[in-house]
């Protein structure tokens, strides 16, 4: 009878280096510079990607909840890694990713610049949430002008402070956020930027991060403690998208087992999943449930 042969012994100066988490998930920067998103919702929608739809309730939760606590009409929303501007979609305009993308596949030979126009018309003929201003954070400049032109964006912050403080000009950008939102740019992003934003603002502001499996955040907690805030973990986890293919699912088991997080039944079945964590300045945690 054949036996398995036996495992290696590494020692301290061979220990076998942590994967990299951010190298386990697929590249989509082709879709994110773009002058309109109709790349990357053909793209994206090939793989189920569902969670900005899965956090809009709790979204429209901490928003409801921010203006009845601060008696805030109009708050300001900073979405951090916004892309095209689709948590601000979904908000502003009451709709679905379904929905999203059949708009645009509609528009196949439409224009950029006509295209954002009927983006605004939509902007204007939905109710949504209701008044709330939204500034947009990403990498990508032309993913920001158009969640701009197309009105989901009010203001757009092209800026890597991951590597060094908000200017001036971006730091009176930041003044008046009452709320971060990010559904699932945390790990890509991490606690420098978060808390860069944080102390920029006139008063902290409560926050929901959506945040990979693959990803600590701890150091984000550990960020947030020491500028004042009580984080809790929703109960429950959050389909992001399926996996591209084998390899990318692979690496994504390979970071998670060597962290401890068992993907039975979750990553293990092809799918990337995320985890809600709302942060808000002390005394104002709480419990919070998703609004339908």
């Amino acid at each position: 009878m054949r036996s398995d042969p036996p495992a290696p012994t590494v020692r301290p100066s061979q220990e076998v280096p942590a994967p990299d988490p951010d190298a386990a998930k697929q590249s989509f920067d082709h879709v994110y510079t773009q002058p309109d998103p109709r790349a990357y919702y053909a793209e994206l929608t090939k793989l189920g990607y569902c969670i900005p739809e899965l956090a809009k309730p709790y979204f429209r939760k901490l928003i409801k909840d921010y203006r009845a606590d601060r008696q805030v009409d109009t708050p300001t929303i900073l979405d951090v890694g916004c892309s095209y501007g689709i948590n601000a979609a979904l908000l502003r305009c009451d709709t679905t990713m379904r929905e999203l993308a059949e708009h645009y596949q509609t528009a196949e030979s439409t224009g950029a610049a006509e295209l954002a126009a009927r983006d605004r018309a939509m902007v204007r003929s939905r109710s949504g949430i209701g008044d709330i201003r939204f500034i947009g954070l990403d990498a990508s400049e032309p993913a920001l002008d158009y969640a701009r032109a197309a009105g989901f964006l009010d203001d757009a912050l092209h800026a890597d402070l991951e590597q060094a403080d908000p200017t001036a000009a971006q730091r009176d950008q930041l003044a008046d956020v009452d709320l971060v939102f990010s559904t699932g740019c945390i790990g890509y992003v991490t606690e420098r930027t978060i808390g860069r934003v944080a102390r920029a603002a006139r008063r902290r502001p409560w926050m929901a991060h959506f945040v990979l499996r693959m990803f600590s955040f701890d150091a984000m907690r550990a960020e947030l403690d020491r500028l004042g805030y009580q984080t809790e973990q929703v109960d429950g986890v959050f389909r992001q998208r399926r996996f591209a293919d084998e390899r990318e699912q692979e690496q994504v088991l390979e970071t998670l087992g060597h962290s401890g997080i068992d993907p039975s039944g979750l990553e293990s079945e092809g799918w990337f999943y995320a985890q809600l964590f709302i942060s808000r300045p002390h005394p104002d945690a709480g419990a919070i449930e998703p609004s339908v």
